[in-house]
């Protein structure tokens, strides 16, 4: 499960933006509404937070965060122990990452205000590294940049994309590569796969001893061999 956490940059100075941005993510929201399982609402102050069970969906919506320039964005990946009806009712360690990712966002050491924590704590840096690039990808966009990117959706071609523009196909191809449309797309299944890697904690067992702590002789018939396996709680 992956809880995201928004925290709004200088509120005071800026005025909420949370009502706007509740109501701008409808929808969002409906276009996600299988990966949406905890809608996206206000927590405490100017903070939103959403639950949601697709990784996709938690890396679109932190990137169009990131694109808004108004927000800390912490995402939390693991389990949860118990959904209620709202976000701020539920609990879990997902919710506990999430907190701590924004706390982390919102800082000044993050070359990006985008951070994920998760049971996996490697995988998660790797996350927060690759969000952190698209990060700046998107948050540098200029505007003509997001005018051809925005248009490019649904299999548009650029020639249709100049057409609607007024522009050359050559213009549109050159914006195309300034804004580094392609690359950031294409990365985006990658930075997924490492979020929901960062779910669980990927480790490998060991292969559980006999419960009669009778010695299990190697392929090799080394005897020795069964004081490197870990002891049974029988024999603890």
């Amino acid at each position: 499960m992956f809880v995201l956490t928004a925290d709004q940059h200088a509120s005071k100075v800026r005025g909420d933006k949370v009502a706007a941005l509740l109501d701008a993510q409808e929808g969002w929201a409906r276009a996600h509404a299988d990966a949406v399982v905890l809608p996206l609402e206000r927590t405490v102050g100017d903070e939103v937070q959403i639950v949601l069970s697709d990784a996709s969906a938690a890396v679109d919506l932190a990137l169009h965060l990131m694109r808004l320039g108004e927000w800390a964005v912490g995402i939390g990946a693991g389990p949860t122990d118990a959904l209620a009806q709202t976000s701020r009712a539920s609990s879990g360690p997902a919710f506990v990452h999430a907190r701590t990712a924004v706390e982390r966002a919102r800082g000044r050491a993050v070359p990006e205000p985008v951070v994920v924590t998760g049971e996996d704590a490697a995988a998660a840096e790797r996350a927060t590294a690759l969000l952190q690039l698209l990060a700046a990808v998107v948050r540098r966009r200029s505007a003509p940049g997001w005018e051809v990117a925005d248009r490019l959706v649904g299999g548009t071609l650029q020639k249709d994309v100049a057409a609607a523009l007024g522009i050359s196909e050559q213009a549109v191809s050159q914006r195309v590569r300034s804004a580094m449309i392609e690359e950031e797309r294409a990365a985006r299944p990658l930075a997924a796969e490492l979020l929901t890697g960062a779910e669980e904690v990927s480790r490998t067992e060991p292969a559980a001893p006999s419960r009669t702590g009778a010695e299990t002789p190697s392929r090799t018939g080394a005897a020795d061999d069964t004081a490197r396996v870990p002891p049974s709680k029988e024999n603890r």
